[in-house]
């Protein structure tokens, strides 16, 4: 299985830390497959990457991606290859999978992402048909695309500890669903295998506690390759128990932000960084880039104004937030265009299959990109490439190398993630 090789024109060398990364890419190599032999990679997941040249970092790590319909469609085969990897993992006898999306019947990107990941596992050698978990899908209902495909729901129901859609009985449930608003009782209790697993979901999920894994992860990578794992890995804290619409919590918000601020002003004293430090309050839990916010001073935690803590107490599903993580912000000094933009790159098992640029014409280089008026470019590849060129720095094909590197380093944070995570108690959905 190969990485693939990015053609899309960047401008300027590779910086300091990505030679360091190519110069050390049989040690990473090596060192990333004996990771893979004591941890399961999640099925699928896709990494938002922020490259600010001193620092190459995620951000952000989703374990139900929505975006397959973004990516080359020249690397459909790549993905293929991928999922047959995963699904002969989850059930080596699978035949069957069902696929379980979000509820979004009206948004026609995500309906395109779903019709694309069906067609992957298709091509994989397995039936796929879509469970849908919408009450008014009673029977058989088709969806037309504004891309020209077609799109076919059908209920999932429930029979004794199995689930089926139609008469398919599958080997597999996989969920394209972040189950934001709790476990449905129709998946509780399968004697299927549930891909992701439930506990997976934002429900239970924290982000606090993969960037926990994550920092583990860093410190041994980079003691591996001689660097400061700082490079890689950004600052953070969790402030629980927050009510942004009561203003409680705030001392517990301000005094963490004036924490990661002042170690953020120390490291970039340190490297010569002449930007200002900034960080980034948000949900602990959940996903849209709903409930972010860019802080450069800690006196602007408590100036918010009624519509500023609007937009903070919400997450989706309209749940209230009452736990949000200080990340330390990193800047992105890309741009397609003349939009700031940001890679996120997308793997199934544990490996890479694609990615693209998030691009945005009116956000800047130290706000979320992940907003409306998001725009998505295609990461252009010319083939598969997992052997980058340490002697020609400048390449693109070793930038996106560096991208996929940190990617899997944020997969594998999640796999530990998840293995630390005690099977919780579902919640439930009303």
């Amino acid at each position: 299985m190969t990485v693939p090789r990015l053609t899309t024109a960047l401008t300027g060398p590779l910086q300091e830390l990505e030679s360091h990364i190519l110069k050390a890419t049989t040690d990473i190599e090596h060192w990333l497959r004996l990771q893979w032999q004591e941890h399961a990679a999640p099925f699928y997941a896709s990494v938002d990457l922020r490259n600010a040249g001193f620092k190459l970092a995620p951000v952000d790590t989703n374990l139900f991606p929505g975006g397959f319909n973004n990516l080359n469609p020249d690397f459909h085969p790549l993905c293929v290859q991928a999922a047959m990897a995963a699904i002969e993992k989850a059930c080596p006898d699978a035949r069957a999978i069902a696929l379980v999306p979000e509820n979004h019947t009206r948004n026609q990107f995500y309906l395109q992402n779903v019709e694309k990941l069906a067609r992957i596992l298709r091509h994989a050698g397995v039936e796929v048909r879509i469970g849908s978990l919408l009450p008014e899908i009673t029977a058989v209902t088709d969806i037309e695309l504004t891309n020209g495909t077609t799109l076919r729901l059908e209920p999932l129901k429930r029979e004794g500890s199995r689930v089926k859609v139609g008469d398919m009985d599958p080997c597999v449930v996989l969920l394209n669903n972040d189950l934001s608003a709790g476990v449905p009782a129709i998946l509780q209790g399968l004697e299927q295998t549930v891909l992701p697993p439930l506990h997976a979901g934002w429900a239970t999920r924290r982000k606090s506690k993969h960037f926990a894994a994550y920092d583990d992860v860093t410190k041994d990578f980079a003691r591996m390759i001689g660097i400061d794992p700082w490079l890689i890995n950004p600052y953070f804290e969790r402030c629980g128990k927050i009510n942004f619409h009561e203003r409680k919590g705030e001392e517990c918000l301000e005094g963490y932000v004036s924490e990661i601020l002042g170690d953020i002003r120390k490291k970039y004293t340190e490297y010569g960084v002449t930007e200002d430090p900034f960080v980034i309050v948000k949900a602990d839990a959940g996903t849209y880039g709903m409930g972010i916010m860019t802080v450069k001073d800690p006196a602007e935690v408590k100036s918010l104004n009624r519509k500023q803590r609007n937009k903070m107490a919400v997450g989706k599903e309209g749940l209230a937030v009452n736990d949000v993580i200080v990340q330390e912000g990193v800047y992105t000094f890309e741009n397609v265009g003349d939009a700031i933009a940001e890679p996120v790159v997308y793997m199934i098992d544990h490996f890479v299959v694609g990615g693209f640029y998030r691009v945005h014409t009116e956000r800047g280089k130290d706000q979320n990109l992940n907003a409306p008026g998001m725009q998505f470019v295609p990461l252009a590849f010319a083939e598969p490439c997992s052997s980058p060129n340490p002697g020609d720095p400048g390449c693109p094909p070793n930038r996106f190398y560096s991208y996929g590197v940190i990617a899997r380093l944020a997969l594998l944070a999640a796999a530990i993630e998840l293995e630390r995570m005690e099977t919780p108690e579902p919640v439930l959905v009303p």
